[in-house]
C-alpha cells in the first residue's frame, strides 16, 4: 500500500518529539545523580560541614594531629622548618589534589572511601582504633583501676581447675582459657573421638604419583598457645600436637610434636612407631620422647627361625614383649592426658605414656594460657587441673626492673655515628628489659655514640597500654605510635624510625631490628666503618631473586605485589642504610609518592633499589646479620629469648661471642 506524503512527515514529527523527551529525561535524571555533589558543595560553602572543611592545603586531619601530638611527647618531635604540613600519620595518604580548597575536600572523601587498597585500608582502620585508645588511655588512668595492684606485683587470682564440655569449646571457637598458665604437675584431659578419613588434594603428590593427589587424611591439633602481641599474627604455639592417624608422606600413623615462636616453626618431632635412643641425654623427665607400636613394616632380623627353633628345643624362655597399637583409631573414643613436668610435656592415652616433648627456649609454663583444638575430631570434655592459682598479670613485675641505671640517657645534641630503633609490641616487657640490661650496656651505646628507642604500637587491651605508658615515662627509650598493631603493619614502624632517625638524632646510619634480635655493638660498628664515608650503604644479610609466594599461609597476590620477583633486600631482624637513603625515604613518604608493601623488609629493599636509580648505593652482604638463630662470630643473633640474650652478654664480657643454643 503507497504511503501518503502528509502521513511520513506525522511520522517525522513524532518520532523527533520522542527524541526531544528522552533527552530531556536524561537531563533530568542527570541532575538527580549529580544534586548530591551539589548539595555537599552547598554545604561547604555554608561552613556548616567542619569535617569537610578542613586545610586541604595541608593534608591534614584530627587523627594525623593526634599522631602527631603523641609523637610529640614521647620522642620529642622537632618541627619541620621548611614544610609545616603534618605528614607524621603513619599509613600512606592518598594523592595530594591540585583542586580548590572545596572541591578537593570533597573528592579527597570519595578517594578515601573508594580507592583505598586493602593496606590502606587496614591502616586506616587501625589508625582509627589507635586514635580511639590514646584517648581513652587517660580516662581509663584516671580510673587508676587495679595500676598499682599489677605494677607492685600483687598476684592474680584463678582457679586451680577449669573443665568445659565439648558444646562449650565449640562456642568459644574451640578455644579453652586457662587464666594463669601451667605449672610443673599441670595436667590437661581431653577425651574425644577422631573423625573417619576424608579425600584431600596435596598438589605436590601430583608429580611423584602421576597425577594421583587425592589422599584420604584423618588428623587433628592439639595446641598450647600464648598471647597473641598483634593483630594479625599467629599467637605463639608452645606446644604443638599433631596425630595424623592416616599418616602423611610416610603414609604411615605419626604424631608430631613443634613450637613456633614469632611465626617461625621451629625443628619438628616426630614419633612413627619406633622407639627413641635410651639415652640420658634423649629423656625427658626418664621418659622415651618416642614409644613404640605395631607397624606392619617391621621384621625382626634378629631371630631367623633356626634360632627361634633351636630356643624352643632347648626350653629356653623368650621373653614376652608387649607390642601396643597406634594410640588412635577412627571413629573410636580416646583418652589423652598432657602432663608438665619439670623437663617437658608428657602425652599419655588410654592410661599408656606415648611420647614425651621437652620445653624449648623462649617460653614458660606461665605462658601457656590457651588450649586450641582444631582439625578432625570430636572433643565430648576438657579437663585440666592442678593449675597455678596465682599469675603475675602480663607479667611487668617480674621483669620490669624500674632503676636509675636502666633509664636511657637524653638525645644527644650532636651528631652521632648510629641510631638504632628496635621494632617492639606492647607485651613485649621481658624482650626489652633484656635488651636494656645486656647490649644496651654496651660502651658506644652509654658514651651517646649510639642512640636505642624501641618503637611500640598500640594494643587492643587497655592495661597493657597504660603499663606500656608508665614504662615509657620512666626509661625514656620508647617511642608510642598510636596506632592499634597488626602483623601486615610493622612498616609503618619503619617508617617511623627513619623519620625519628632523620629529625630527632643526627645520624649517619640507621638500623632496624627485632626485639629477639642480640646486637654485637662493637662488631657492627666495625663493620661499617670498613665502609668507605660518604658512601650510601644498605648492609644486612641480602637476598637476592627471591620470588613471592602464591599459594598457601604466606601468599602474596599479583594485587600486592605484580613482579615475579622482590627487589634485593635484607632480611628483616638486622639492617642498617645510610641516613641519605633514610632521607629519600621521608622525602617520598612526604611526597605521597612512597610505594608500602606489607612486608617491611622488601619495602626497605623497594625503597633503596628506587633511590640507587639515582644515587649508587654499596650492598654489602653478611651472613653474621643472622636470619635464623646464631652463628659463632655473629654480628646479629636472631630468635633470642631473654634468658638467651643474658648468656650471650655475659659470653661478650669474657671476651666470646658465642652462641647460646641450650
Amino acid at each position: 500500500m503507497k504511503r501518503l506524503k502528509n502521513e511520513a512527515s506525522s511520522v517525522r514529527r513524532f518520532k523527533l518529539s520522542y527524541v526531544l523527551l528522552g533527552l530531556a529525561a536524561f537531563y533530568l535524571v542527570l541532575i538527580c545523580v549529580k544534586f548530591p555533589e551539589f548539595l555537599e558543595s552547598a554545604t561547604v560553602l555554608s561552613g556548616d560541614d567542619a569535617d569537610v572543611a578542613l586545610d586541604v592545603e595541608d593534608d591534614s586531619g584530627e587523627s594525623i594531629s593526634v599522631f602527631h601530638n603523641s609523637v610529640r611527647e614521647y620522642a620529642q618531635v622537632k618541627p619541620q622548618e621548611e614544610d609545616n604540613e603534618d605528614e607524621a600519620s603513619p599509613h600512606k595518604k592518598p594523592p595530594k589534589l591540585h583542586y580548590g580548597r572545596i572541591t578537593a575536600a570533597i573528592l579527597k572523601r570519595q578517594n578515601m572511601e573508594r580507592n583505598l587498597s586493602i593496606l590502606d585500608s587496614m591502616a586506616d582502620e587501625a589508625w582509627t582504633l589507635g586514635s580511639k585508645a590514646w584517648e581513652e588511655l587517660d580516662k581509663y588512668e584516671e580510673k587508676g583501676i587495679e595500676m598499682n595492684s599489677i605494677l607492685e606485683g600483687k598476684p592474680e587470682s584463678c582457679p586451680s581447675w577449669v573443665s568445659g564440655s565439648g558444646a562449650e569449646i565449640a562456642k568459644t571457637d574451640h578455644m579453652m582459657f586457662l587464666p594463669c598458665g601451667l605449672a610443673a604437675g599441670s595436667s590437661i584431659t581431653l577425651i574425644g573421638t577422631p573423625h573417619y578419613a576424608h579425600h584431600e588434594y596435596v598438589p605436590q603428590l601430583a608429580k611423584t604419583r602421576a597425577g594421583d593427589a587425592l589422599v584420604l587424611v584423618s588428623q587433628f591439633m592439639i595446641e598450647l598457645q600464648g598471647l597473641k602481641s598483634v593483630v594479625g599474627e599467629d599467637p605463639p604455639k608452645i606446644l604443638h600436637l599433631n596425630p595424623r592417624i592416616r599418616g602423611d608422606w610416610s603414609r604411615r600413623p605419626v604424631i608430631e610434636h613443634n613450637t613456633c615462636y614469632r611465626m617461625q616453626w621451629g625443628t619438628a618431632h616426630r614419633c612413627d612407631g619406633l622407639p627413641s635412643k635410651y639415652d640420658d641425654d634423649m629423656l625427658v623427665d626418664g621418659y622415651l620422647r618416642c614409644e613404640k607400636w605395631m607397624r606392619n613394616d617391621i621384621v625382626d632380623t634378629r631371630e631367623s627361625k633356626i634360632f627361634s627353633w633351636f630356643d624352643r628345643f632347648i626350653g629356653r624362655a623368650k621373653k614376652p614383649e608387649v607390642t601396643w597399637p597406634f594410640p588412635f583409631v577412627e571413629g573410636r573414643m580416646f583418652v589423652l592426658t598432657i602432663r608438665a613436668g619439670i623437663d617437658g610435656y608428657h602425652i599419655n592415652v588410654g592410661g599408656r605414656h606415648v611420647t614425651s616433648f621437652p620445653y624449648r627456649t623462649g617460653f614458660t609454663l606461665e605462658d601457656a594460657t590457651g588450649l586450641a583444638i582444631r582439625g578432625d575430631v570430636d572433643i565430648h570434655s576438657v579437663y585440666a587441673t592442678s593449675l597455678p592459682t596465682s599469675h603475675p598479670s602480663f607479667s611487668p613485675q617480674r621483669v620490669l626492673d624500674f632503676s636509675e641505671k636502666w633509664k636511657s640517657l637524653p638525645l644527644p645534641q650532636n651528631r652521632i655515628q648510629l641510631f638504632i630503633g628496635v621494632l617492639s609490641a606492647t607485651n613485649h616487657f621481658a624482650e626489652r628489659m633484656a635488651i636494656r640490661k645486656t647490649w644496651m650496656q654496651a660502651s658506644a651505646i652509654k658514651s651517646s655514640d649510639i642512640a636505642v628507642r624501641f618503637f611500640v604500637a598500640l594494643n587492643p587491651r587497655k592495661e597493657l597500654n597504660a603499663i606500656l605508658k608508665k614504662e615509657a615515662d620512666y626509661f625514656g627509650d620508647i617511642v608510642i605510635v598510636p596506632f592499634i598493631d597488626r602483623y601486615e603493619l610493622v612498616v609503618l614502624k619503619t617508617i617511623a624510625i627513619c623519620k625519628y632517625g632523620v629529625q630527632n638524632v643526627t645520624a649517619a646510619y640507621i638500623m632496624k631490628c627485632d626485639d629477639d634480635t642480640f646486637i654485637r655493638i662493637d662488631a657492627v660498628l666495625r663493620e661499617i666503618q670498613r665502609v668507605p664515608p660518604r658512601r650510601s650503604l644498605y648492609m644486612g644479610n641480602l637476598n637476592l631473586l627471591h620470588r613471592p609466594l602464591r599459594t598457601g599461609k604466606w601468599a602474596v597476590t599479583f594485587e600486592e605485589w605484580p613482579e615475579d620477583v622482590y627487589p634485593p633486600y635484607a632480611n628483616g631482624p638486622g639492617y642498617i642504610i645510610t641516613s641519605d637513603i633514610a632521607k629519600h625515604i621521608i622525602s617520598q613518604y612526604r611526597n605521597q609518592s612512597l610505594r608500602i608493601f606489607k612486608m617491611e623488609d622488601v619495602s626497605m629493599g623497594m625503597w633503596v633499589e628506587s633511590y640507587n636509580s639515582s644515587t649508587p648505593v654499596q650492598y654489602s652482604h653478611n651472613w653474621k646479620f643472622c636470619q635464623y638463630g646464631c652463628m659463632e662470630d655473629y654480628f646479629t643473633a636472631h630468635y633470642q629469648s631473654p634468658r638467651q640474650m643474658f648468656c650471650l652478654w655475659n659470653n661478650l664480657l669474657k671476651g666470646k661471642a658465642h652462641c647460646c643454643n641450650f
